[in-house]
């Protein structure tokens, strides 16, 4: 009785697993693209929560500033911060929307120019956080 492969054997091995993992990768590389995307677009809504919260608590007027880099919460008029976050570009998701503040009231409602539609791309992947004047942010695709 003999033990282990011949050449053949081994080659023939490897082709099929080749083939295989280049029909994979690819479809792996987008579902890393949506979940980095999604995460990016949750992160801004949380810190959208996290300023309505802010305000509510601190009972003062409070901005969220949302940037490609940075996602930062402060107190108007002051150059400190409450919070800062991460902004999406550090997973690798690239925001077309132009850098925006959104300013709360003490009561938790945005104030000035608050509707905004941000864009969150990686590769083939998309998402769009939309937040009202209300309060309200979802999350489409």
């Amino acid at each position: 009785m003999r033990y282990g492969f011949t050449l053949p054997e081994m080659l023939l091995a490897l082709v099929v697993a080749g083939l295989t993992m280049g029909i994979a990768l690819p479809r792996v590389g987008a579902l890393r693209d949506s979940i980095q995307v999604q995460a990016s677009a949750q992160h801004i809504a949380s810190a959208h929560a996290r300023a309505r919260l802010a305000a509510v608590l601190q009972s003062q007027v409070v901005e969220l500033a949302i940037y490609a880099d940075s996602l930062t919460i402060r107190l108007r008029g002051t150059r400190s911060g409450l919070w800062r976050g991460a902004g999406p570009a550090a997973a690798g998701v690239a925001l077309a929307s132009p850098a925006r503040t959104l300013t709360f009231t003490p009561v938790g409602v945005t104030m000035g120019l608050s509707n905004a539609s941000f864009h969150l791309s990686r590769g083939s992947a998309t998402r769009t956080v939309v937040v009202s004047r209300l309060g309200r942010v979802r999350i489409t695709r």
